[in-house]
């Protein structure tokens, strides 16, 4: 499988990956309780509503400060915005993780994480899928 990738991408799966540690869910796959169809979704509409505090998971929260936990969602949704130039480098997340006086900036909407990022599959003639989500895009070959 072929694909454009760069370093912003590891910064987005850490994200996720943060995110799956702290809410003991998967990305996908199961159900969320407002019916999102990911965990990313979800935690984007926990953040915007002010809930966050509601994705910790039960075994973290007795295992770590919950201001602790709600800072790791914080970076996890500074790592998954939308835009690749907004997402830190992975440097500045350990630093962000590695103290509380570094300041956080506010995160910018993930992709797919409203509906007007309506996810469109168009194919060319090369067999190569362009999956599009308003002015970004994926290429895949398949």
């Amino acid at each position: 499988m072929e694909g454009l990738f760069s370093v912003k991408s590891d910064v987005y799966s850490f994200g996720i990956l943060l995110l799956e540690i702290i809410s003991g869910r998967k990305n996908s796959g199961l159900s969320f309780p407002d019916r999102s169809h990911s965990l990313l979704s979800y935690t984007w509409k926990m953040w915007t509503e002010g809930s966050e505090g509601e994705l910790i998971d039960e075994a973290l929260i007795n295992a770590c400060p919950a201001h602790i936990a709600m800072r790791w969602i914080h970076i996890a949704l500074l790592c998954v915005q939308e835009d690749l130039t907004d997402r830190p480098t992975m440097s500045s997340v350990v630093l962000m993780l590695g103290s509380e006086n570094v300041d956080l900036p506010q995160p910018s909407p993930p992709p797919f994480s409203t509906s007007k990022h309506l996810l469109s599959d168009q194919s060319t003639t090369s067999g190569t899928k362009v999956l599009t989500s308003d002015q970004s895009s994926t290429s895949m070959s398949i």
